[in-house]
């Protein structure tokens, strides 16, 4: 299962400038929308579960409120395009999901849970959840949507494979029948009501062998061509779904006529078309018969080009549904009309910080640009920079004029870090600690900054909030954005992840301080466990200006003897300024299809002494998605050289001793599998090739053979990181050459022990292990390993790729042992 590792990340609302569009078809679909009178909630697992068809069509033709909980954040994934793990993978794929959602213009909530990895059940999902806390976030969620309709990816009953995705089914089910009902969370009901929707939908699926659609379901086609738009649901679908980028989930544009099956699973389970008795127009809405014909007229009278004409109904519509008592709709619609308003107006507005990053103390400068393209009468009359001050003003924006107002302000001492809100505590039971309910369910923090200002539109007052970005122009990308963010005054970087302390022996590690603050003065303390020694342990920093960075070293030694070797602990950095007493390490995360992020965690460094034979080794390395394997390697003591296309093509592949490949190389390196011959010939000739996992999917096909012998590569895996490892063959030389191998080498993994375990291996083929998960059969393909000539070939689905970076002794010593393989 996946641990917590206590991480703060910066990261604010969707990081693009408040660009509204101007497009008089997009004004006109904001107008249908405003008509529109109702909400769906779609609710499946993870990050990609969604539908990106079916929320298209509801957002773009059907014009409803759409929304997508995903119970997790993705956490527990793998990552096609980086290293990241844990709560940056969630980050990442946080982001990834208000990509989409920009895209197919539905909106985006979570709960409070971690994706812990890949479970078999809903019974282990619900004891690592905890059912009873995720149910009553879903619930909360429900209350506070007030959806007319609730769809789930999947059923409860197992077809949907990961139990995550079971478990979401069976809690939407379980929600839809309590919401209503006060008895259940009763503390909820301070912020939202009790709320009842209407009915229950499962959108069944055709997943390859996996059909669940039948010919009774519910249909509707979502393939429909929206020619204001000018593009169909399925292109935008694709759009939207290409977003998953660290999964590998980019795909081609289906054209043509789409269906969508739906089964009723409770409530107004009569229909046999989608929404037949849902009533989405104003008339559901007491008091709102003016809104009704009002709205139905500014939509009729609609100029394409002259929208600003639309003024005057907006505003009476506007002071119409002030009026509604109907909060949830009240509040909806007068979002809808601001920014309707906006658009017919032609009022375009960012606003924008100097810098990406600032320090409490620090000084920031904010500013407004804003910009009327239209001849609507308009005047810029205050702003507010955030909690700074405000300037009165009375200045007309004349057509096509940009006006830019700014003031630089001193960003107070005691400013919190942006930290994201779930991180800020250490969860507990499998979900992450909230101190603010408000916040459950929002998907990222609200920007550091913002600025708020009033306009005078035709004579109305209308009030609007702007966050503050950064923005600068990249010279191949040209103009773009990302968050701001409050930073603290310094960050302290090691130059490992772990720190394994190899039979005893003293290692260097090499602290790098940067200035994040304008000047920064402090000393640094180099704090280490019990039966641990660190000289030097304290440095200072004098005068270090912003963004100049500073290198110590530190020794880091074990006390005593190996017979009295210390446990595993942390080496933890105090920082002391006048400004800070803690420090953090910073990690930018720089990936273009999200908005930069800057990931912060307490500066400290896992020591683990580990006793581990190994003899010297030439070793090549071929990348495969992203993985801290090679680093490890060189910790261990090997040689380590990069392996690209051209090396495997061109060099002389007998001078490595070993080469290695990444996880999911074949996938990720479509090249590869043309270099077969001559990876056999390596391994004919005395070189040992290891295989880590890939999988056999859309993500690149792998070849007919990978290894000397045919094997395939299975969907099995072991999720229980604490399932017991047989050792088969207890006397074969990898169990037991250079490092004797013991069941207690399996203690302390982390997540799982393996995925994509190989089947259906030739007899050449030894598999030494075997585990399994409680009630399942015993799998042995986690490590099979072959001599083939004067070498070996290996392929493990077991997770080094988390376990070495983890610091897990065992992993170490039994990589060791599949490096050293040689024949006798």
């Amino acid at each position: 299962m996946w641990r917590y590792l206590i991480l703060f990340i910066l990261c604010f609302q969707y990081s693009q400038a408040q660009k509204p569009s101007f497009n008089p078809m997009d004004i006109k679909m904001g107008l249908e929308k405003f008509n529109t009178v109702g909400t769906v909630l779609y609710i499946a697992a993870h990050p990609d579960d969604e539908n990106s068809r079916l929320l298209a069509y509801l957002v773009r033709e059907k014009h409803l409120r759409t929304c997508y909980l995903s119970l997790n954040r993705g956490e527990g994934g793998q990552n096609l395009i980086g290293k990241e793990q844990g709560a940056a993978l969630g980050i990442i794929r946080t982001n990834e999901l208000l990509q989409a959602r920009a895209v197919d213009g539905a909106e985006q909530f979570f709960t409070r849970v971690i994706d812990f990895g890949y479970s078999k059940s809903p019974e282990e999902t619900f004891q690592f959840w905890n059912h009873d806390s995720v149910l009553s976030d879903v619930v909360y969620l429900i209350r506070k949507l007030q959806p007319d309709v609730i769809i789930t990816r999947f059923p409860t009953t197992g077809e949907g494979g990961h139990g995550h995705h079971t478990a979401s089914a069976i809690l939407a089910g379980e929600a839809f029948r309590i919401t209503n009902n006060s008895k259940y969370y009763p503390h909820q009901l301070g912020r939202v009501k009790p709320w009842q929707a209407k009915t229950l939908y499962w959108n069944t699926f055709n997943f390859g062998s996996n059909n669940t659609q039948r010919d009774d379901q519910l249909k509707t086609d979502v393939g429909l061509f929206n020619s204001l738009i000018g593009e169909s649901y399925n292109e935008i679908a694709a759009q939207s779904r290409s977003q998953h980028k660290s999964q590998g989930f980019g795909v081609s544009t289906n054209r043509g006529s789409s269906l969508e099956y739906l089964k009723n699973i409770d409530g107004d389970t009569l229909c046999n078309i989608l929404f037949c008795n849902n009533d989405f127009s104003w008339g559901r809405i007491k008091g709102a018969e003016k809104i009704k014909t009002e709205g139905e007229k500014v939509l009729a009278e609609f100029d394409y080009e002259n929208p600003q004409k639309s003024l005057p109904l907006l505003f009476e519509l506007y002071d119409e549904v002030a009026k509604l008592k109907d909060d949830y709709w009240r509040e909806q619609k007068t979002k809808e009309l601001k920014q309707l308003i906006l658009q017919c107006s032609g009022i375009w507005f960012e606003a924008v910080a100097n810098n990406y990053f600032v320090t409490p103390g620090d000084s920031v400068n904010l500013k407004l640009n804003i910009i009327n393209y239209r001849n609507a009468e308009v005047y810029l009359k205050k702003i507010s920079y955030d909690k700074f001050g405000n300037t009165t003003l009375d200045r007309k924006l004349e057509e096509n004029k940009l006006i830019s107002q700014d003031q630089t302000f001193q960003v107070p001492s005691k400013e919190p870090y942006s930290f994201p809100y779930w991180l800020l505590k250490s969860p507990i039971a499998g979900r992450y600690q909230i101190s603010d309910p408000s916040l459950i369910g929002k998907p990222i923090n609200d920007a550091a900054f913002s600025i708020n200002f009033t306009l005078d539109i035709n004579g109305h007052d209308l009030s609007f909030s702007a966050p503050v970005n950064y923005k600068w122009t990249d010279p191949t990308e040209g103009e773009k954005y990302r968050p701001v963010d409050i930073t603290p005054p310094a960050s302290v970087n090691f130059n490992e992840n772990v720190c394994m302390m190899m039979n005893g022996k003293q290692q260097e590690i090499k602290l790098t301080v940067r200035s994040l603050k304008s000047t920064f003065t402090g000393q640094l303390s180099v704090e280490v466990p019990a039966g641990y020694k660190a000289e030097p342990s304290e440095f200072n920093i004098s005068n270090l200006n912003k963004n100049d960075r500073l290198t110590f070293t530190t020794i880091i030694s074990i006390i005593g003897t190996n017979s009295t070797m210390p446990v595993p602990g942390a080496m933890k950095i105090k920082l002391s300024s006048p400004s800070t007493e803690v420090a953090y390490s910073l990690h930018e995360m720089n990936y273009q299809h999200i908005p930069y992020q800057m990931l912060f965690q307490e500066a400290e460094i896992k020591l683990v002494p580990v006793e581990l034979s190994t003899t010297p080794k030439n070793i090549g390395y071929i990348e495969g998605a992203g993985d801290d394997v090679m680093a490890c390697m060189l910790q261990m003591g090997y040689r380590v050289t990069l392996l690209k296309e051209e090396n495997i093509k061109n060099d002389d592949l007998s001078k490595f001793d070993v080469i290695v490949t990444g996880v999911r190389a074949y996938n990720t390196n479509s090249w590869l599998n043309s270099y077969r011959q001559k990876l056999m010939d390596y391994v004919n000739g005395g070189g040992n090739y290891v295989v880590q996992y890939n999988t056999n999917n859309n993500l690149g096909k792998l070849g007919e053979n990978i290894g000397p012998y045919p094997f395939k590569i299975s969907r099995d895996r072991v999720t229980d990181e604490l399932a017991v490892m047989e050792m088969v063959l207890p006397n074969h030389d990898i169990l037991n050459v250079p490092n004797k191998i013991t069941k207690a080498d399996f203690d302390n993994w982390i997540q799982e022990r393996g995925i994509y375990f190989a089947s259906d291996a030739d007899k050449a083929y030894a598999m030494p292990l075997s585990c399994h998960d409680k009630g399942e059969n015993p799998l042995t393909g986690g490590l099979i390993t072959a001599p083939f000539g004067k070498g070996f070939f290996t392929y493990t689905g077991l997770v080094f790729f988390r376990e070495l970076p983890a610091g897990v002794p065992g992993a170490y010593r039994l990589f060791a042992n599949i490096i050293e393989q040689k024949r006798h």
